[in-house]
């Protein structure tokens, strides 16, 4: 009898996982995937029931079902199954422990699955840019190294921890090269790629990363893995670099697979300090140096800079921030709010008593948000809410913290100032701790 198995995930790396390890595997039945709960709200609008056969594979002429992760216990008992498997990021370890309590109260096991089992080789080298939660700032860093790399004469692909909304057997290999490329995909995908693209980095995401990794490594001298959600490496890295946030010091070694990251790093970059207070920096430290005592650690700043600073001064300004970061990252505020801050706004204006549809759902499900608008957009449908709540709060100007171009997605009556960041270390350069790490 062949082992049955479910795999909760949240679109990414439980499909990767069953790919890699799953898919051609005679002994094992995978009869289910499950739907994290704490998705984004409008992520389910863009969501999907089924693994389709195209991507499964013989094995699963039918595909695979994917239910909701609250039927778990329901599932493993209707399915017979033996063994849960655990494959979604940035959650805390308390959280994948009450998963396991789930899965073992009604007799299956529980397991992870190893980097050893699903990180694919490559014939090119290989720079991983990770995390130790969402929202550390692991993109500018990647962004920097990706520059830092094309200056050198590489031809560089930057490779992107999935984010398969739409057509899953469509997005089985995506190429991103212009903004063109951008304008059928989410607000979230449009937050990760667009600063990659507009610096000449083609983003390569999809389903299934043998064939991701495939068209990447034959296109480019070197990847950039730009690890999403602070996700395991889905290659094999040669040189792995992983960021922690000082203003989230309690978690740098308290989250899956962050702390799994932060033990395997080559190099630890503490950002964020001109942010953070002394204290924070030195919690942030010692937890790096409990968990990984080899690693070199360097500290850096991120600094936000906007293109109108005469809009937000003595202003009211509604701050929009990246979705994932205050949502999936529990962060209290992002680089809008700073910018709000430095460049002197009279006053952030609330957007809770304005907010409209799926907008007004995040913001009470999110309460731990002062302020500040997450820049949701999973369909055409929340787009328009988030358009309709930023003129329903009827700001001076908007200040956007998000990594896209805000106007490219919304049309509101508010001039839209964009606030940008950038890494900027105190002890190093890019260029230097990559020659420190690698021999590119």
């Amino acid at each position: 009898m062949a082992e049955r198995v479910v795999i909760t995930g949240a679109a990414g790396r439980d499909f990767h996982d069953f790919n890699t390890v799953f898919r051609d595997d005679d002994a094992v039945e995978v009869v289910a995937f499950t739907r994290a709960p704490d998705q984004n709200l409008g992520e389910t609008e863009q969501g999907h029931d089924r693994y389709p056969p195209e991507l499964a594979g013989p094995r699963y002429p039918d595909g695979i079902p994917i239910r909701p992760e609250a039927k778990l216990e329901d599932i493993v008992r209707e399915e017979g199954v033996d063994t849960v498997v655990f494959s979604y990021s940035d959650v805390s370890h308390e959280h994948v422990m009450h998963t396991a309590s789930r899965a073992l109260s009604e007799g299956a096991g529980f397991r992870l699955i190893g980097p050893n089992e699903m990180q694919l080789d490559v014939d090119v080298p290989v720079v991983a840019v990770d995390a130790v939660r969402t929202g550390c700032g692991k993109s500018q860093l990647s962004r920097a190294f990706a520059d830092e790399l094309q200056s050198r004469g590489y031809d560089v692909g930057v490779v992107r921890e999935p984010m398969p909304y739409g057509d899953l057997a469509a997005n089985r290999v995506q190429r991103f090269e212009s903004t063109a490329d951008l304008e059928s995909v989410t607000v979230e995908e449009r937050e990760e790629y667009e600063q990659h693209v507009e610096r000449d980095h083609t983003v390569y995401a999809g389903v299934d990363y043998e064939a991701v990794l495939a068209r990447a490594s034959d296109e480019n001298d070197v990847l950039v893995w730009d690890g999403g959600n602070n996700e395991l490496p889905f290659v094999r890295p040669d040189a792995h670099v992983v960021l922690a946030d000082p203003l989230r010091a309690a978690d740098t070694d308290t989250y899956h697979p962050g702390e799994a990251n932060l033990r395997a790093a080559d190099a630890v970059v503490v950002n964020k300090e001109n942010s953070a207070s002394d204290d924070q920096v030195s919690e942030t430290v010692r937890r790096i140096r409990d968990a990984n005592s080899d690693a070199p650690v360097y500290h850096a700043d991120s600094v936000v800079s906007v293109d109108a600073p005469e809009r937000i001064r003595g202003a009211s300004v509604l701050v929009v921030e990246d979705g994932p970061t205050l949502t999936h990252g529990d962060a209290t505020y992002g680089a809008g709010t700073v910018a709000a801050a430095e460049y002197g706004a009279a006053e952030r204006l609330d957007p809770r008593g304005a907010a409209v549809g799926s907008i007004a759902d995040v913001l009470e499900s999110y309460d731990h948000l002062d302020r500040v608008l997450p820049a949701m957009g999973y369909s055409d449908a929340q787009c328009a809410d988030l358009e309709a709540t930023i003129d329903a709060v009827g700001p001076d100007a908007v200040v956007s913290g998000t990594p896209i171009a805000l106007e490219r997605v919304v049309d509101v009556d508010a001039p839209v100032v964009d606030a940008s960041y950038r890494v900027e270390f105190h002890d190093t350069t890019p260029g230097e701790l990559l020659d420190a790490i690698t021999d590119l």
